[in-house]
């Protein structure tokens, strides 16, 4: 649940003067989506909880009764986009053109996200073996969009990702999400989908859009019970 500064301060009971400090002394934790603040209504609980600071607990209890829904993969594709024969000769190039694919509104600054994802890189490759590569930064990409989006690039030619295992990456995937449990749902999702081999067979093979979505879906139906959310 995304929370305002000014919701934020009422449920710690001080005013947006104080929040605005903790936020820059004490690391209260917070997303920037275009040119506006957000917070993370469970990662508010953990820092107050952590640093002493009495908290409402409508806070919790509300996230608990209405935790965010997460659509499906197949669903999350179709938003994301399959896209083909994407190009890039090295992972700078390769990734320039995953950022230039991705549906972003229009004032997020897209060298900006292309510098933090190259950081990324040369902190540790984001390769998970097999061909494939999951691109992100630190902190999830959060933006303000209707909802959440996986975008799957399959390249024309493998590049050299620095894989765990060395194998060059011909798939990349690129999760956009509204917030930090979305996000971390969505990993969890495509973290356990892409254990299938035929998956990953489909995806060697650049297979159409339609097989990938189907066989995912498929997938996510024989596991559903897996993607339920710890209570």
């Amino acid at each position: 649940m995304h929370l305002t500064l000014g919701q934020a301060a009422t449920h710690l009971r001080v005013d947006e003067t104080t929040l605005r400090r903790w936020i820059k002394t004490r690391g209260l934790p917070v997303h920037h989506v275009g040119d506006r603040v957000y917070l993370n209504a469970v990662e508010l609980w953990e820092w107050a909880t952590a640093n002493g600071i009495a908290v409402s607990r409508k806070l919790l209890d509300q996230e608990r009764r209405h935790p965010e829904a997460v659509p499906s993969l197949g669903t999350l594709l179709t938003d994301g986009g399959i896209h083909h024969d994407v190009p890039g000769a090295d992972k700078g190039a390769v990734l320039r053109e995953i950022v230039a694919r991705l549906k972003l509104p229009e004032d997020v600054d897209r060298e900006f996200l292309l510098t933090v994802l190259e950081a990324r890189e040369a902190m540790g490759s984001t390769g998970i073996g097999d061909g494939i590569a999951i691109p992100h930064v630190r902190n999830p990409i959060l933006v303000r969009a209707e909802g959440p989006a996986v975008m799957l690039c399959l390249l024309r030619h493998p590049v050299d990702f620095e894989a765990v295992d060395g194998v060059p990456v011909h798939a990349l995937f690129t999760v956009i999400s509204p917030s930090v449990p979305t996000h971390l749902k969505i990993l969890a999702k495509l973290g356990l989908v892409l254990r299938d081999a035929e998956l990953r067979r489909l995806l060697r093979d650049r297979a159409a859009a339609d097989a990938i979505r189907a066989v995912v879906e498929q997938l996510e139906q024989r596991t559903s019970g897996t993607f339920a959310a710890p209570s």
